[in-house]
């Protein structure tokens, strides 16, 4: 007795799919990884590789993000590097328009490199932290999607070794039951055998032959079973486990599109504000002005004095008659002995090239020319004025403490602050007096220059480009040094001066000298020293003597009053043709 069975026989008939459909989800069926059921192991391995991808993309960031901050760190260390130190005299070279532009280069690029620095934390928040938490969410979601596969794997494995089981005793039972119905029949046949043999050999027939239809029906219960479970896990549970693999993958590729971006969005966002940047670099150097720069020198180191003039030839080989004018304004101390100041030799005066002291010089910068010696105690005045502010704002403070610690007792004891106050009012007023002696100094200064507005008088670190030549106040009570230094010391000068008596006896022997011209007082000067004249804003004089080249004119008021004024203070109208009579006069008496 012989069974067979197949597949064939007891699976379930599928339908097929119509044509029309088949054609329109060609493309979807394509895309999809359901027909993949049997690439289980490469699509693990292929996942696996996506997300070494995405870590491998995490990595690069966040090397670049490295880059970023290294970089904005160099590039403010460079700022800072080329920074004028406070306090110091690289920062009064800052005031130049080519400085101060550079100064805006270096502002600029610590602001750059803060744009660096926002590049690095953008993408350290946006991509590197994000996809971070996004791979270990990945992992887990693709670790339980093939714990599922290999779970459904499992079962139909499992479902197929039942059915094996199921079929080998099914096929035993049937061998089994043919052998007893031979076995039955051969009894049968034989004329030997008794009744009972034959009915024992029956009925064993019989139950081999049922036990092998009990084999049957399992074996086709369990085939259906089987091929019910194997339907469902190659057309349901293993596509949709790798669909949401394929999900899942797609998802990562998606994910590390945006990145790439954000990464140059990040980028992007920068590129206006570097952009500002460039162009404030470029607004600063377009705001640099040569002439300006020119200028500003000039008013830096301008001293107020006058270029020298020719030296005379003086001739030794016969006696020398030189006028009052020509030596009333200068003095040697070369051999420390005292001159007369209206009738000692004029040395030639070679200022601008004789080495300068670089000694500490007196506190009035009195060995500085009169413009740098002006500027020098306006700034000293301008310090003293800072500090005094400084320590007048501590004692208020202390003052309103004080105040508070009265009407509350509690908070602090008022007696505390009393020393602290004393101390503030003996500096501010020690710092008043200093105020008061610098400006004292600088109203002498001033003085001696060209009339100036109050404001441009008290304007610290500028000073006006059309302002007229300073005055050589060296010929008023200040010497030229061997060393180039210029001082002030009352004892000093009135070593230098000639008896009043000396003097008047020279100047009246002398016969009066002729006019040469007019001249129009453009400034009021007081003259305070001895051979000079005091004039008034407008006033008309005569011109007696013109500038040798010192900075002085002597002029004539009328019989009894003539002196000296620097040149600068008045307007020259000189009479040619006196002039030449007072030359060939001169050439005479030589």
């Amino acid at each position: 007795m012989e069974f067979s069975f197949s597949r064939r026989d007891i699976a379930r008939p599928l339908k097929q799919p119509n044509r029309l459909i088949q054609r329109t989800t060609e493309q979807s069926v394509l895309a999809s990884w359901s027909h993949l059921q049997d690439q289980f192991d490469n699509l693990e391995k292929h996942t696996q590789w996506g997300i070494d991808v995405l870590e491998k993309y995490i990595k690069f960031v966040k090397e670049r993000t490295e880059i970023e901050l290294s970089y904005a760190k160099q590039l403010r260390n460079l700022s800072k590097k080329y920074q004028p130190k406070k306090n110091s005299k690289e920062e009064e070279e800052y005031r130049y328009t080519s400085t101060k532009a550079f100064l805006a280069t270096l502002n600029e690029m610590n602001d750059y490199a803060g744009q660096h620095e926002v590049i690095s934390e953008n993408m350290t928040s946006l991509i590197t932290g994000e996809l971070t938490r996004y791979v270990q969410e990945l992992k887990q979601e693709r670790k339980s999607h093939f714990h599922d596969g290999r779970k459904a794997q499992q079962h139909i494995e499992t479902c197929w070794k039942q059915l094996e089981a199921s079929k080998r005793r099914f096929e035993r039972d049937c061998k089994e039951a043919d052998r007893a119905q031979q076995y039955f029949e051969k009894m049968d046949a034989d004329i030997n055998v008794t009744k009972a043999d034959v009915e024992k050999a029956r009925q064993q027939a019989q139950l081999r032959h049922q036990m092998a239809e009990d084999s049957k029906a399992e074996y086709c219960s369990t085939l259906q079973k089987f091929n019910s479970e194997q339907h469902d896990h190659y057309y349901t549970h293993i596509p949709n486990i790798f669909q949401k693999i394929q999900e899942m993958e797609e998802r990562r590729i998606v994910r590390i599109g945006e990145s790439m971006k954000t990464f140059a969005e990040v980028d992007r966002q920068v590129i206006p504000i570097i952009g500002k940047c460039l162009d404030e670099i470029t607004k600063a150097a377009e705001s640099i002005d040569h002439k300006n720069d020119s200028q500003m020198v000039i008013e830096a180191f301008k001293s107020g004095f006058e270029p020298p003039g020719d030296v005379d030839f003086e001739d030794f080989t016969q006696p020398m008659k030189r006028t009052v004018s020509e030596s009333s304004l200068s003095n040697s101390r070369g051999d420390g002995k005292s001159e007369p100041k209206f009738g000692g030799k004029s040395k030639g005066k070679l200022w601008p090239f004789i080495k300068k002291n670089k000694g500490a010089g007196p506190e009035d910068f009195s060995n500085l020319p009169p413009e740098q010696r002006r500027k020098k105690l306006q700034q000293k005045v301008d310090e003293l004025n800072k500090d005094i502010q400084k320590e007048m704002d501590q004692r208020d403070a202390l003052t309103k403490m004080k105040d508070v610690y009265i009407k509350n007792p509690q908070m602090g004891d008022p007696a505390s602050v009393d020393h602290r106050l004393a101390e503030l009012g003996q500096n501010i007023e020690k710092l008043r007096l200093e105020v008061q002696k610098f400006e004292g100094w600088l109203a002498e200064v001033e003085g001696r220059l060209p009339m100036r507005t109050e404001q441009a008088r008290r304007q610290s670190g500028l000073y006006e480009a059309q302002n007229t030549s300073a005055v050589n106040s060296c010929a008023q009570d200040r010497e030229s040094s061997p060393d180039g230094s210029y001082t002030e010391e009352q004892s000093q000068e009135t070593e230098m001066k000639v008896p009043a008596t000396d003097f008047d006896d020279e100047f009246d022997d002398e016969e009066p000298l002729p006019t040469i011209g007019t001249c129009k007082a453009l400034y009021t000067f007081e003259g305070q020293n001895e051979g000079t004249i005091s004039v008034a804003e407008g006033e008309m004089l005569y011109v007696i003597e013109e500038d040798k080249g010192d900075g002085w004119t002597r002029i004539r008021r009328n019989e009894d009053e003539e002196g000296y004024v620097p040149t600068s203070y008045v307007e020259v109208y000189l009479d040619k043709n006196a002039k030449d009579v007072y030359k060939s006069l001169q050439k005479i008496s030589e």
